[in-house]
């Protein structure tokens, strides 16, 4: 798992080989600050994806406990990373229904 997110971390610090490539203390630190909230950030919209997901009844009899603790909300192969991205900031993701 820590892999694949020091591949999301190449991605995310594009230009400079994936690393923080700084001495300051202070861009490190923000740097690093900025990638935990996003990673906070992508875990919970991937629980929120992965509980909708899973209570629907038919997974309910294809996984066994052992693949339930294989899951993992640390995922990011939906996020676009280049290229446009249009918010609305005005509307709620519609995951988990209506509420």
């Amino acid at each position: 798992m820590v892999e694949a997110w020091n591949r999301a971390n190449a991605v995310l610090c594009y230009g400079r080989a994936g690393e923080i490539s700084t001495n300051r203390r202070e861009e490190v630190e923000l740097t690093a600050l900025c990638l935990r909230i996003l990673q906070a950030a992508l875990v919970y919209v991937n629980t929120l994806m992965l509980q909708e997901v899973l209570a629907e009844p038919g997974w309910a009899t294809l996984l066994i406990p052992a693949d339930r603790r294989g899951l993992t909300p640390l995922f990011w192969q939906h996020v676009r990373p280049y290229g446009e991205v249009r918010l609305n900031l005005g509307a709620r993701l519609k995951i988990g229904g209506t509420r």
